[in-house]
């Protein structure tokens, strides 16, 4: 049994849609935001901890929204897009999960690997599990978790103006299905 209405996804997934958007919204400002404030500085340590928080809390969401994805057959894009334009948005889409779940994942990694905690606001949630780290390591994670940060953002993007250019453009109800 599907709570699919015709001509949207289901609530579950259009709340976890959105919520995941807002949370990755604030873990690109926050982590924005981290040059604003000196090295050891409580500011720094929040604003950090607020990307910390705002990953962890996409990884934790991201899994049952795939699995509530899978549970319920997306609703007809009507009138119905082009082949070539269905291949581009089940890549997008598939990359979309791939990031929300490797992203976090690498970000925790570059923190156990550097020997450093899972702390938000002062609280340890994980503590440091591999010993004191590996400092040069932990920065060559960062970067790659930095540098696969911005392709996310960039599929992201390329998702906003598909929704958009549905939407605008083509005047379906690609958008309208989210909403």
């Amino acid at each position: 049994m599907s709570s699919t209405t015709p001509g949207r996804y289901a609530p579950a997934l259009r709340r976890l849609h959105w919520i995941i958007f807002a949370l990755v919204l604030i873990a690109y400002i926050a982590i924005n935001l981290d040059d604003v404030f000196p090295h050891g500085s409580s500011g720094r340590n929040n604003v950090l901890a607020t990307h910390f928080l705002a990953g962890i809390a996409v990884l934790l969401l991201a899994l049952p929204r795939l699995a509530v994805r899978l549970a319920h057959a997306a609703p007809p894009i009507l009138p119905p897009p082009d082949c070539w334009s269905q291949v581009l948005s089940k890549i997008t889409h598939v990359a979309l999960y791939l990031f929300l779940i490797a992203q976090p994942l690498m970000g925790i990694t570059t923190l156990q690997i550097g020997g450093k905690p899972i702390v938000f606001f002062g609280v340890t949630v994980l503590p440091a599990l591999f010993g004191p780290g590996n400092r040069q390591l932990s920065h060559q994670w960062e970067d790659l978790h930095g540098t696969v940060g911005t392709v996310f953002y960039y599929v992201i993007g390329l998702h906003i103006l598909g929704a958009l250019w549905h939407h605008f453009g083509r005047k379906d109800n690609t958008l309208r299905r989210m909403l």
